[in-house]
Protein backbone atom coordinates (compact mmCIF):
# COMPACT_ATOMS: atom_id res chain seq x y z
CA UNK A 1 0.00 0.00 0.00
CA UNK A 2 1.40 3.37 -0.96
CA UNK A 3 1.61 6.19 1.57
CA UNK A 4 -0.95 8.16 -0.45
CA UNK A 5 -3.43 5.25 -0.56
CA UNK A 6 -3.07 4.67 3.20
CA UNK A 7 -3.60 8.35 3.89
CA UNK A 8 -6.70 8.42 1.66
CA UNK A 9 -8.17 5.22 3.16
CA UNK A 10 -7.56 6.47 6.71
CA UNK A 11 -9.28 9.78 5.91
CA UNK A 12 -12.24 8.00 4.27
CA UNK A 13 -12.67 5.71 7.30
CA UNK A 14 -12.41 8.61 9.76
CA UNK A 15 -14.90 10.64 7.73
CA UNK A 16 -17.34 7.71 7.73
CA UNK A 17 -16.92 7.29 11.47
CA UNK A 18 -17.80 10.96 12.02
CA UNK A 19 -21.40 10.07 11.10
CA UNK A 20 -21.45 6.72 12.93
CA UNK A 21 -21.18 4.51 9.84
CA UNK A 22 -21.38 0.82 10.68
CA UNK A 23 -19.69 -2.34 9.41
CA UNK A 24 -16.75 -0.54 7.74
CA UNK A 25 -14.47 -2.78 5.70
CA UNK A 26 -11.44 -2.10 3.53
CA UNK A 27 -11.19 -4.45 0.55
CA UNK A 28 -7.62 -4.73 -0.80
CA UNK A 29 -7.84 -5.68 -4.47
CA UNK A 30 -4.26 -4.85 -5.44
CA UNK A 31 -3.49 -8.46 -6.37
CA UNK A 32 -6.63 -8.82 -8.52
CA UNK A 33 -7.75 -7.48 -11.86
CA UNK A 34 -10.17 -4.93 -10.46
CA UNK A 35 -11.44 -1.45 -11.37
CA UNK A 36 -9.43 0.09 -8.52
CA UNK A 37 -6.98 -0.92 -5.80
CA UNK A 38 -9.28 -0.58 -2.79
CA UNK A 39 -12.93 -0.39 -1.79
CA UNK A 40 -13.96 1.14 1.52
CA UNK A 41 -17.50 0.00 2.32
CA UNK A 42 -19.89 0.93 5.12
CA UNK A 43 -23.57 1.10 5.82
CA UNK A 44 -26.11 3.40 7.40
CA UNK A 45 -29.64 2.91 8.65
CA UNK A 46 -31.57 5.26 6.34
CA UNK A 47 -31.25 7.28 3.14
CA UNK A 48 -30.75 10.39 5.26
CA UNK A 49 -27.85 8.81 7.18
CA UNK A 50 -26.29 7.39 3.98
CA UNK A 51 -26.30 10.85 2.37
CA UNK A 52 -24.96 12.39 5.59
CA UNK A 53 -22.13 9.84 5.80
CA UNK A 54 -21.20 10.54 2.15
CA UNK A 55 -21.26 14.33 2.63
CA UNK A 56 -19.29 14.27 5.87
CA UNK A 57 -16.73 11.80 4.49
CA UNK A 58 -16.24 13.85 1.31
CA UNK A 59 -15.77 17.05 3.35
CA UNK A 60 -13.42 15.30 5.81
CA UNK A 61 -11.19 13.97 3.02
CA UNK A 62 -11.15 17.37 1.29
CA UNK A 63 -10.38 19.28 4.49
CA UNK A 64 -7.74 16.88 5.84
CA UNK A 65 -5.82 15.64 2.81
CA UNK A 66 -7.00 18.04 0.10
CA UNK A 67 -8.51 15.40 -2.21
CA UNK A 68 -11.84 15.53 -3.97
CA UNK A 69 -13.58 12.58 -5.62
CA UNK A 70 -13.31 12.34 -9.40
CA UNK A 71 -17.01 11.49 -9.45
CA UNK A 72 -19.84 10.30 -7.24
CA UNK A 73 -23.26 8.82 -7.79
CA UNK A 74 -26.29 7.62 -5.89
CA UNK A 75 -27.52 10.70 -4.07
CA UNK A 76 -30.91 10.55 -5.86
CA UNK A 77 -32.27 7.79 -3.63
CA UNK A 78 -29.28 7.42 -1.25
CA UNK A 79 -29.57 3.64 -1.06
CA UNK A 80 -26.00 3.24 -2.38
CA UNK A 81 -23.65 6.18 -2.85
CA UNK A 82 -20.27 5.59 -4.49
CA UNK A 83 -17.43 8.13 -4.45
CA UNK A 84 -14.53 7.51 -6.83
CA UNK A 85 -11.11 8.70 -5.70
CA UNK A 86 -9.23 6.84 -8.43
CA UNK A 87 -7.33 4.10 -6.63
CA UNK A 88 -10.00 3.98 -3.89
CA UNK A 89 -13.78 3.84 -4.26
CA UNK A 90 -15.91 4.50 -1.18
CA UNK A 91 -19.31 2.79 -1.03
CA UNK A 92 -21.98 3.86 1.46
CA UNK A 93 -25.04 1.60 1.56
CA UNK A 94 -28.31 1.28 3.37
CA UNK A 95 -27.88 -1.94 5.32
CA UNK A 96 -30.48 -3.99 3.38
CA UNK A 97 -29.08 -2.89 0.01
CA UNK A 98 -25.56 -3.81 1.10
CA UNK A 99 -26.70 -7.28 2.11
CA UNK A 100 -28.46 -7.71 -1.25
CA UNK A 101 -25.47 -6.71 -3.44
CA UNK A 102 -22.79 -8.11 -1.09
CA UNK A 103 -20.04 -6.49 -3.19
CA UNK A 104 -17.17 -7.25 -0.83
CA UNK A 105 -17.76 -10.94 -1.46
CA UNK A 106 -17.82 -10.52 -5.24
CA UNK A 107 -14.09 -10.04 -4.76
CA UNK A 108 -13.70 -13.03 -2.43
CA UNK A 109 -9.99 -13.40 -3.29
CA UNK A 110 -9.34 -9.92 -1.92
CA UNK A 111 -8.02 -9.23 1.56
CA UNK A 112 -10.82 -7.78 3.69
CA UNK A 113 -10.02 -5.75 6.79
CA UNK A 114 -12.88 -5.08 9.24
CA UNK A 115 -12.80 -1.75 11.07
CA UNK A 116 -14.42 -1.85 14.53
CA UNK A 117 -17.57 0.26 14.96
CA UNK A 118 -17.24 3.34 17.14
CA UNK A 119 -20.04 3.51 19.69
Amino acid sequence: MTKEDKQLIDAIVEGMQEQKAKNIVVVDMTKLEAPCSYFVICDGTSSRQVASIADTMRDYVRDNIRQKPFSYDGYENAEWIALDYGSVIAHIFQHEVRMFYDIEHLWNDAKITHIPDID
